[in-house]
């Protein structure tokens, strides 16, 4: 049975026979460990003919010679050819690990198919199948980055950082690939209400969940003591995911959490999420922007100055945060300007087997909204893309 090992050929001598594809992708990974190149053949690859040109490797340019393998740790054979066999003979007389290239029963050593994500670096053997190995290794990679295998650190981290990691509009299928891979690392994770919850269902036990999470007119913890949170635990050295709904940067408060952190020194990372203005119309059926209806669309919470945005019906206005305040909110658009008879769409936990399309007018929407009992968190949509959901028809 073979012995995986990992080696350190930094400073060490490596020879490459042969000059082709096979010994230009060796040359690639040994330069990239650091090892002290020789390239044998009369004849190489214009890649590594200008990293010889370099100096980043030597070319003897000839064909090899029983005596090349002197002072070597490590040779690759790439001729395809009956040179091979005698390098491997030299290389087993010199006790010299030979990576016989198309002849991996005949090798004393096999290259694995490596990846490296973050500070994790895979190697795989395919049992001497480079191809067979390469499909593993690439299926092992996709794992790791998208947060399916654990990458958290289990003795130490280099150094605690938080990352503001937007959890889209609450499906955790939503959630991007990088911020399920630092969900996967974390130590700590501060959660949001609207944040996808399920994703916490991954989590190792002895992650620790603070629990910030904000009702209407109700915030139990403070912006200020969030900040806290997040710089304290980072200090501390964890690693912090700050696990947000939607998007940081979108009525998120990621910017002030960001600048709490920097003020710190701690590192901080921004992971966009997917947006629940955008999203959550998306998945009613409404596009906000459409060819011959909408050019452009604001984002607001009910509580801005709603008066103030553009009237024209090709304008889309999604509204955040605002069930409660929607009457007032419609009376203010219509003194704006805005016609009685424009669409509205209230979308009542958008994205989820619960979601539910509530529509009429500015003129009837609030009304019919009581009358169906329309809760938070919902996303309002004003303007004529609502007509285009299938709920209006």
């Amino acid at each position: 049975m073979p012995l995986p090992l990992t080696l350190r050929p930094e400073g060490r001598r490596v020879v490459v026979v042969g000059g082709g594809t096979v010994a230009s992708r060796r040359v690639h990974a040994l330069l990239g460990a650091d090892a002290d190149v020789v390239v044998v053949a009369p004849e190489v690859s214009a890649r590594i003919r200008e990293l010889a040109d370099l100096g980043r490797l030597t070319w003897v340019e000839r064909g090899y010679r029983t005596g090349d393998l002197d002072g070597a740790w490590l040779v690759q054979t790439a001729t395809d050819s009956p040179v091979d066999d005698q390098v491997a003979a030299d290389a087993e007389q010199a006790r010299v690990w030979c990576l016989k290239g198309g002849d991996p029963d005949h090798a004393t050593a096999w290259m694995p198919a490596v990846a490296s994500v973050d500070d994790v670096h895979v190697a795989v053997s395919g049992g001497g199948d480079a191809r067979r190995a390469s499909v593993l290794r690439d299926a092992v990679a996709t794992a790791l980055q998208s947060g399916d295998l654990p990458l958290r650190h289990r003795t130490h981290h280099p150094e605690g950082s938080v990352a503001l990691v937007g959890g889209g509009p609450g499906d955790a299928d939503l959630l991007t690939t990088r911020g399920r891979r630092l969900l996967a690392e974390a130590d700590v994770v501060v959660v949001d209400r609207l944040a996808p919850l399920d994703a916490l269902d991954e989590l190792a036990p002895d992650v620790e969940v603070v629990d910030v999470g904000k009702l209407p007119d109700h915030h139990p913890v403070p912006q200020d003591e969030i900040n806290r949170i997040l710089v304290d635990r980072a200090l501390a050295g964890k690693l912090v995911v700050r696990l947000k709904g939607g998007d940081p940067y979108v009525l998120g408060r990621g910017g002030e959490e960001r600048q709490a952190c920097e003020a710190a020194g701690v590192p901080v990372e921004v992971v966009p999420g997917v947006t629940s203005a955008i999203a959550v119309p998306a998945a009613a059926g409404i596009p906000v922007t459409h060819r011959g209806v909408a050019t452009g669309f604001s984002v607001v919470t009910a509580h801005d100055a709603v008066g103030e945005l553009p009237t024209s019906p090709g304008h889309t206005i999604v509204l955040l945060m605002g069930v409660r305040r929607l009457a007032t909110t419609a009376e203010e658009l219509v003194a704006a300007g805005h016609r009685p008879t424009t669409p509205v769409a209230v979308v009542e936990r958008g994205c989820s087997p619960d979601q539910r399309v509530t529509v009429g007018t500015l003129a009837t929407i609030a009304e019919r909204c009581v009358e169906v009992g329309v809760g938070s968190p919902a996303v309002t949509v004003v303007g004529e893309v609502v007509r285009l959901s299938p709920a209006w028809t």
